[in-house]
């Protein structure tokens, strides 16, 4: 699914662009050869705006077929599209239809499908906050999304009522020579993998890379300012000073003072984004802005990492729910990290873990998620030490003894550090960590609710050298995994 409040661009392909060859040359002469590989030219420019000028025509026709006042609503071309930020190659325009505000919710929504089904009759439904048609039309992906034609943006009444004010906003400040920088940072981000202000990504939008250009007044300098960051950063291009945001980095909406335009923005993006801002300033290049296509790691690989590193790595595969990204992957990671604490609250040290899914098939198939968790050893000793109070806590301290003082199966009690101490037999079920998995126990973890649903109709185990039989489903993301870069 696309997400009509965040600006998509079409990856630059490598292949086409030919090899990056000026490694060694100055920043400038870096930053200048790649706007020329990323700016569309003149016939790209005049087949996009000639197909948004005609979806605009025909949004205006179905418009006008609405019962009254929704006759009345607009047509907008917006996002990349509209700014002149689109990197060359990209086949998406983004329309936004503005009905009148005493429209309810429902009439919006059913309106709004309606008009896009007139303008995209083979288009599909998809949802945000609220649904809207996406199709093709002259070879161009289009989203057409229906929004409130609010006075301001602090009176929005759904998410994508904003829209249109970030793109008056920005066409006010982005001149030609800004938006050939944003398209320069644009794919410096995607080349790093922290592009895409979905739930999955959790990188930087469009609107937001366009805000620090027109913020810093170029690509180069936003690259050395983000090169000195001192997380957290708040940027506040109006000076609003109002809201307070807990993020590592906050750019405070120019056209909505309540809203931080970098909250899905993770730490660790902005972390990658800093290494990276560093490494180009000191090695000027292109290579990171058109990187290789990344190799699957193949079911050999897979088992050559496991033997290597001594470990236990566990992986729950399951069916996915029918979910779009920006629901699923928040389920996955509570899932996941569910998962993990449970695992360490038995005894089990995790290493490092991961979760993913296949993307789903063209045919609309079910997809296949993964909870990986690499546990430094699959099975735990036959018993636990278990801490008492200290001797010196007299009524606790006493109930302590008394209850482990005759068992049989406890090694103790004993003291250690001032306090009684045991060291007491494991439950036989709770000492493989794979068998954990493969019981009712992995329900006790926090999951998420979809997900704990999705295991309920059932799931497979896999342990060490079985992780080989994910290779072909996720290959990229086992490679990812057990060959981790910044």
């Amino acid at each position: 699914m696309t997400d009509p409040n965040a600006d998509s661009d079409g990856d630059a392909n490598a292949d086409e662009l030919g090899e990056a060859t000026v490694a060694g040359d100055d920043l400038d002469a870096v930053l200048a050869a790649v706007r020329e590989r990323v700016t569309p030219d003149a016939a790209e420019r005049e087949r996009l705006e000639a197909a948004a000028a005609d979806l605009a025509e025909r949004v205006r026709a179905a418009v006008t077929d609405l019962p009254s006042p929704a006759d009345d609503a607009d047509v907008l071309t917006v996002g990349s599209t509209a700014r002149g930020t689109w990197l060359a190659g990209d086949r998406d325009i983004d329309l936004f239809v503005r009905f009148p505000t005493d429209l309810s919710r429902e009439e919006l929504e059913q309106l709004g499908l309606r008009v896009g089904h007139a303008v995209l009759p083979d288009g599909e439904e998809e949802y945000a906050e609220h649904p809207y048609v996406v199709g093709t039309a002259d070879g161009f992906d289009v989203d057409l999304v229906p929004c409130y034609d609010v006075d301001a943006a602090t009176e929005i009444r759904s998410a994508v009522d904003r829209t249109p004010f970030h793109n008056e906003y920005l066409l006010d400040r982005l001149t030609d020579d800004l938006a050939g920088d944003v398209r320069v940072l644009k794919s410096f981000l995607k080349g790093i993998g922290v592009y895409g202000s979905n739930l999955r990504t959790r990188g930087f939008s469009g609107y937001l890379t366009e805000l620090l250009v027109a913020e810093h007044g170029g690509a180069r300098e936003t690259l050395e300012a983000v090169a000195d960051w001192h997380p957290p950063v708040r940027i506040d291009p109006e000076d609003h000073g109002t809201a307070e945001f807990d993020d590592p980095l906050v750019v405070v909406d120019p056209t909505d003072p309540e809203r931080n335009v970098a909250a899905v923005l993770s730490g660790d993006n902005l972390a990658r984004f800093q290494h990276h801002a560093r490494d180009l300033l000191a090695d000027p290049r292109t290579d990171p802005f058109f990187p290789a296509e990344p190799r699957p790691l193949d079911a050999a690989g897979v088992r050559e990492h496991v033997r290597r590193r001594v470990t236990a790595p566990v992986a729950v595969a399951f069916d996915a729910p029918d979910l779009v990204d920006d629901q699923l992957y928040p389920q996955l990671r509570r899932s996941l990290a569910g998962v993990e604490r449970e695992l360490d609250g038995m005894g089990f040290d995790a290493i490092r873990a991961a979760t993913f899914a296949a993307e789903r098939g063209d045919d609309g198939g079910d997809r296949r998620a993964v909870l990986l968790v690499e546990l430094a050893a699959r099975r735990l000793p036959a018993v636990e030490r278990h801490e008492g109070p200290p001797v010196h806590v007299r009524d606790h301290a006493a109930g302590f003894y008394d209850k482990y003082a005759d068992d049989p199966n406890a090694y103790g009690p004993f003291v250690a550090d001032g306090r009684y101490v045991v060291e007491r037999e494991r439950d036989p079920d709770e000492r493989d960590g794979v068998a954990v998995l493969e019981s009712e126990r992995i329900f006790d973890a926090a999951l998420g609710a979809r997900v704990e649903s999705a295991l309920e109709c059932g799931y497979d185990v896999l342990a060490g050298e079985e992780l080989a039989t994910l290779a072909d489903e996720f290959g990229v993301d086992l490679r990812e995994y057990f060959e981790p870069t910044v």
